[in-house]
């Protein structure tokens, strides 16, 4: 087991009135036109001062919803060379402004966007649960990810069922349908009760599967674990209260089941796939500092206290790889501000092995109902407000189809002012790998420089050397020019050319030098 991993929390703050705003909360010879340097050369010397608005390592991630076709498919029905297209279409969005990681939502219900024989085919494909649309979608997916040098996570909901509360209207291989003992009706909606160990058998199994036959490179959960509360309902888990309990009482009891999933999760995933990372994306407030002097100093739903999910344990025991609280909160609010949240997580991580990335709420840009998301440097301040905190190693946008629409071109400041140049992923010592050897043949010819694939290589990074000669490669991006799948790189200017090699966790090899005379 690993030191200190904190598991993401959701974000939807029910004190402010958020829930309904959002739904859930990647050489041989000359060249005859230049001369090339096929050595490897060494990493340069400490001799650069780190750029902090080049960062060397980022992870810019985003959040695809397939529940209620919030972001893909469009709409259920379409073909699946329409859905194709706009899957790539939201990739080349991403990738446009350098982002490196996408989020897809693989598991809406207990329902799969993949083959599957445990879970039935999700209706947000063809329109019909359980109705096979005539294409595995996965392996496309994630292909395409890793065709744009970008991870893909699977992300799963664990205990939601059904999004209606009747087990006739779902499909006869449904699980819910076949085990109506492990669900639970609330506030509308089927629930798989987390209390029972035949739901997490059965959890784990799913996602086990997933790693086992796909290509994955993450998998992923967001913040509904217990549902979040409903005026007037209850959780009625009683009989696995009395049966289970243990003398605890009934919060402890509900948070431990949770912790359990989680550690049952990592240990499940990484038996299968080590280099395969896990992590979870929190509520943003794991408590207030009224109810607990650990909490931040804000005053919304605390996690802890109303889903029962306790991302702090998770840090300290060491059960995910990353957390990816949800702060969709702008700078100084009354109630929950995005800056004293982010400290307060970077201080959760501090010390741990755990990663720290922000979710952000681009949902929320151009909303009325706060002033400060009618600005259009709001989400870009708070990018710059993070990367103030050492801890955090990156962030992740919700969702896909306001990176696509863009609301007050707020994206594209971001991409301008932050991501203007490529960024390698953070390295994560516990999930293995290494550099791959360094490309061989590397030469030009013209404006197209080539190499050799090497062995273990996922992508390569393409430096541009600047006209001094000063190669800071190791210290920031500022000389990135590209993250690429393939083994060529189509140059934009006549000049020095540094090319490494890159595993799928992004260790790099050391250097090999093309020259481009003229383009």
């Amino acid at each position: 087991m690993r030191t200190g991993r904190p598991l993401l929390a959701a974000a939807t703050l029910a004190v402010v009135t958020m829930t309904a705003a959002y739904v859930f909360g990647p050489g041989a010879g000359e060249s005859p036109a230049a001369s090339e340097k096929k050595t490897a050369i060494a990493a340069p010397s400490a001799a650069c001062k780190a750029d902090a608005r080049y960062p060397k390592r980022e992870l810019r991630g985003i959040w695809i919803a397939t529940t209620q076709n919030i972001d893909w498919p469009s709409k259920a029905g379409l073909s699946p060379e329409r859905q194709k297209a706009d899957y790539v279409k939201i990739l080349d969005s991403a990738a446009k402004r350098n982002f490196n990681a996408v989020f897809l939502q693989v598991r809406p219900a207990s329902d799969a966007l993949y083959k599957s024989s445990l879970e039935p085919w999700s209706q947000y494909l063809t329109g019909t649960a359980g109705k096979d649309p005539g294409w595995d979608p996965l392996p496309f997916l994630t292909d395409e990810a890793h065709k744009r040098g970008m991870e893909f996570h699977a992300w799963f909901n664990p205990y939601r069922a059904s999004y209606g509360d009747s087990t006739a209207k779902l499909p006869a291989s449904h699980p819910a349908r076949r085990h109506p003992d492990w669900t639970v009706k609330f506030g509308g909606r089927l629930y798989y009760n987390p209390g029972l160990p035949a739901v997490r058998e059965h959890v784990v199994k799913v996602i086990s599967d997933v790693v086992d036959r796909y290509d994955i490179d993450g998998v992923h959960f967001d913040d509904y674990f217990y549902p979040y509360p409903v005026a007037g309902a209850k959780f009625d888990d009683t009989a696995a209260f009395q049966k289970y309990g243990k003398g605890k009482k009934l919060a402890d009891w509900r948070r431990g089941n949770v912790n359990t999933l989680v550690s049952e999760v990592d240990e499940a995933v990484h038996e299968a796939k080590n280099h395969v990372k896990f992590g979870i994306s929190p509520f943003g407030i794991w408590r207030n500092k009224s109810n607990d002097p650990a909490g931040s100093d804000t005053s919304g739903m605390s996690a802890y206290d109303s889903i029962y999910a306790d991302a702090r344990a998770w840090i300290k025991a060491g059960t995910v790889d990353y957390v990816l609280p949800q702060l969709y909160w702008p700078r100084g609010h009354k109630l929950a501000d995005y800056n004293t949240l982010v400290r307060w997580w970077s201080g959760a991580v501090e010390g741990s092995d755990v990663q720290l990335y922000i979710g952000e709420g681009l949902y929320r840009v151009g909303a009325k109902d706060d002033k400060a998301w009618t600005k259009p440097g709001e989400l870009a301040g708070q990018i710059a407000a993070s990367r103030e905190q050492k801890q955090v190693d990156g962030a992740v946008y919700f969702s896909a189809k306001q990176l696509l629409t863009n609301p007050l071109k707020a994206m594209d400041r971001v991409a301008k002012t932050h991501y203007s140049r490529p960024a390698l992923l953070p390295l994560m010592k516990e999930r293995g790998g290494e550099a791959p050897a360094p490309p061989a043949g590397a030469k030009a010819a013209g404006t197209k420089l080539t190499w050799t694939p090497s062995a273990g290589a996922r992508a390569y990074a393409v430096y541009q050397v600047p006209k001094s000669g000063k190669d800071c490669r190791t210290t920031d991006s500022r000389n990135l020019v590209a993250v690429v799948s393939d083994p060529s790189y189509a140059v934009k200017a006549a000049g020095s050319y540094l090319v490494t090699s890159l595993d799928r966790l992004h260790h790099e090899s050391k250097a090999v030098k093309v020259k481009v005379d003229a383009v």
